[in-house]
């Protein structure tokens, strides 16, 4: 059972990276039509973003009352109208009306399986787990290219993706007695595990390394957006690269993300999460500093790669060591908290630096990158030393 509910989990993982990467492959076609200045797909993706960040930081309520099975089927659901909904849009204003069932439908689904693999399955899924968010990431791009290459409109390929949504909203309800089960015998494993008063929602905020954590996620989502969005520009302008090299490196760069956590999974076998997200921030570092000292050109290359391969265990290992770091009765109110902060430095970060440093300034690229590790290495080390007194006392 727990094997078929996994197997379940992986597919809405693949749905949920599915619509992500939609709107910026879809944009160029989906302007003229809609009749709107280019600049516009920035409104659309704020609302979305602003709907995931408020729908992730009230999951673990939702969560609690109504059960992870129940959340996900309601969510892809919200999605999967969103999809169908884009693709029948006439204006942009349609387009924003449907941001809103786009946005709470992401947020709530994220959080929502991330605490149950947290919970119930082992590091080495939960890494795999992300490597299937990034096949739902990849596809996404593909189906619209593919459909467009072909001369259909760019709204078959939303519909075609709500359409697969919506057969997933059947699997989902079908599957719904598997969530309970699965859950009741991991914690007949597990009970003598389990340890802290269940403490209201907002005040697990006060409980002692959960801000640390939340500056995590914050920071490391700043590294990886800021990567995919200014990598590119930052290899063009300072590295003289022609744009479609620029671009070549951008895809390498999210393959290490998606190669690496799938062989990440292999390692959790031998190694802590501690010791994974140790190993990705010094990669990570080691790609900042290949991009920042005067070597080769060939080491910026090799530092995009690096930088990739180093941010692939550190999301899922963060996320996985929630339950032990704050225990499971707070895992899913905790988890919405991390989710919604990795969300808000997902759609600031990557911004802010494009207003600070503009196309005057692009040198300042790993800079910013250099900056954003350090704080991040600076806040895991805080956090470990919190964690063990804690299960010192």
């Amino acid at each position: 059972m727990a094997t078929l509910l996994l197997i379940i989990i992986y597919i809405a993982f693949i749905s949920l990276g599915l619509p992500d990467a939609l709107l910026g492959s879809a944009w160029p076609v989906m302007q003229p039509d809609l009749n709107v200045p280019y600049a516009f797909a920035g409104i659309p993706q704020i609302m979305i973003s602003g709907g995931t960040i408020l729908s992730a930081l009230f999951s673990g309520l939702l969560l609690k009352k109504y059960g992870t099975g129940k959340v996900t089927a309601v969510s892809v659901s919200l999605t999967a109208i969103a999809l169908i909904g884009f693709s029948f849009s006439p204006s942009l204003w349609w387009l924003l009306v449907f941001t809103i069932p786009m946005g709470l439908g992401a947020g709530s689904v994220d959080a929502g399986l991330n605490a149950y693999v947290a919970n119930n399955y082992k590091p080495h899924l939960m890494s795999w787990l992300h490597c299937f968010w990034g096949i739902g990431a990849l596809g996404g791009p593909l189906v619209m290219s593919m459909l467009l290459s072909k001369g259909f409109q760019w709204r078959l390929g939303y519909r075609s993706i709500g359409i697969f949504q919506v057969c997933l909203v059947f699997i989902l309800i079908i599957s719904l007695p598997l969530w309970d089960k699965v859950k009741k015998e991991n914690e007949v494993e597990t009970k003598e595990e389990e340890s802290g008063d269940d403490i209201p929602f907002f005040s697990v905020l006060k409980v002692k390394g959960v801000l640390m954590a939340l500056l995590i996620f914050l920071f490391y989502c700043g590294i990886e957006l800021t990567m995919g969005l200014w990598g590119g520009s930052y290899l063009f302008k300072v590295k003289n690269m022609t744009p479609s090299t620029a671009a070549i490196w951008i895809s390498i760069y999210y393959g290490g993300i998606t190669i690496g956590r799938f062989f990440s999974g292999f390692l959790t076998f031998k190694l802590s999460n501690n010791s994974m997200i140790r190993l990705g921030i010094s990669i990570v570092l080691l790609g900042v500093l290949f991009m920042l000292l005067p070597l080769p050109q060939g080491f910026v290359q090799a530092g995009f790669l690096l930088v990739g391969l180093g941010c692939a265990p550190i999301f899922p290992s963060m996320l996985h060591e929630t339950p032990v770091r704050f225990g499971k009765k707070n895992a899913q109110a905790v988890m919405g908290f991390q989710m919604a902060a990795a969300y808000v430095g997902s759609t600031v970060f990557p911004p802010m630096f494009g207003f600070i440093a503009s196309s005057h300034a692009m040198y300042l690229f790993p800079f910013f990158l250099l900056g954003y590790i350090i704080i991040l290495i600076i806040c895991f080390e805080r956090l470990k030393k919190v964690v063990a007194k804690k299960i010192a006392s």
